[in-house]
């Protein structure tokens, strides 16, 4: 199994002191991250896209340029790039562009987005938000892989004969798609025979199975081996400890500002309290046995070969001790149970 670390770059008060970092300080803290990740053997890290407080992640790909040189060896990830309301020659340009300075290091990850605040404000509504994305993926691929491209569509200006540069580093940009509420990007993704990776936040088990299957379904039906497929996975929420019990209390402040968010209030998480989160959900809460049997029992739905967590939210000596202790209490234990054959001969794609 793989192993990234995913940072949406909330900026609310810390649930136990109360301090509240300066933009600044947060944003230095995701460069410090995700240096300390690289040097545990994280295999990429990933900053999310939101546009609106409590939130700083509005510009990934100025982050993961920052990040880009600073590191040498890992992964970098959008999660999501939000390209639903983005304009898909600019996004084509500003991930080549880190694609050169990575020294091709980039995995593009593209979605819909998960907060509703956005579309207003760059000019769509909520309803057109799939065919947006699906108009624009379309036009990105193109940019990407072709030159002198001549392109209409709904979502912005005609383009004739344009050959966007940078051309990528990479001989193709490798492109997941985030999943977490719809079949309609498991469809996309199918239909590329790209990879996916499931949110698995918000909600049950059951339900983000139910669109992986359906990804799996599809990929079959455009002529792709599904037994092939390609596969990440999130979780709700880390936190480690000595016991199960020691973890629950620890992070209960935090557990309880998280679901008090916008975006929280959007999924309309079902879960009623932490322990049912922990007991029904993908919460990693507890001892890291405990977190290694979880993981376990969710790649046997899934069949997912890379794995995200995330720490954001605590203080940066919390998050430094969860990180330490995932890689050595957790990581090496799922590397030899879960083989992973992702990034080990370049892009991850599905095979016809």
């Amino acid at each position: 199994m793989k192993f990234v670390l995913f940072d949406l770059m909330s900026n609310h008060p810390n649930g136990v002191t109360g301090e509240n970092l300066k933009a600044q300080e947060r944003i230095q803290q995701v460069i410090d991250q995700a240096v300390l990740a690289e040097s545990l053997g994280f295999d990429g890290y990933g900053v999310g896209e939101r546009h609106g407080a409590p939130f700083l992640s509005s510009s990934p790909a100025v982050m993961l340029t920052a990040i880009a040189a600073k590191t040498t060896k890992i992964r970098l990830l959008p999660t999501v790039s939000v390209l639903s309301v983005l304009d898909p020659v600019r996004v084509a340009e500003d991930y080549a562009t880190l694609d050169h300075l990575s020294g091709g290091r980039l995995e593009m990850m593209i979605g819909k987005g998960n907060d509703p605040r956005h579309y207003p404000l760059f000019g769509i509504t909520e309803e057109e938000q799939w065919a947006s994305l699906a108009e624009r993926y379309d036009l990105l691929k193109r940019l990407w892989t072709e030159e002198n491209v001549s392109w209409e569509g709904n979502y912005r200006s005609p383009i004739y004969n344009v050959t966007t540069e940078p051309r990528p580093y990479q001989n193709q940009i490798p492109i997941w798609h985030g999943s977490a509420s719809s079949p309609l990007s498991t469809e996309l993704a199918a239909k590329n025979g790209e990879p996916i990776f499931s949110s698995n936040a918000f909600h049950p088990m059951a339900k983000y199975k139910e669109l992986i299957d359906h990804y799996r379904e599809r990929l079959e039906y455009y002529g792709f081996d599904s037994k092939k497929a390609v596969v990440g996975a999130g979780a709700g929420s880390l936190y480690l400890a000595d016991t199960n019990e020691g973890a629950i209390n620890r992070f209960r402040p935090y557990y309880d500002i998280q679901m008090n968010t916008e975006a929280a209030k959007h999924n309309q998480s079902p879960f009623k309290d932490l322990e049912d989160h922990i007991e029904n959900g993908s919460a990693l809460i507890g001892g890291a046995e405990f977190v290694i049997e979880k993981i376990l029992k969710y790649h046997q739905a899934f069949g997912h070969q890379v794995q995200s967590i995330s720490v954001g939210g605590l203080s940066k000596e919390e998050q430094y001790e969860q990180l330490e202790r995932f890689a050595t209490d957790v990581m090496p234990v799922l590397r030899r149970e879960v083989p992973s054959t992702v990034w080990e001969m370049g892009a991850a794609a599905v095979e016809s």
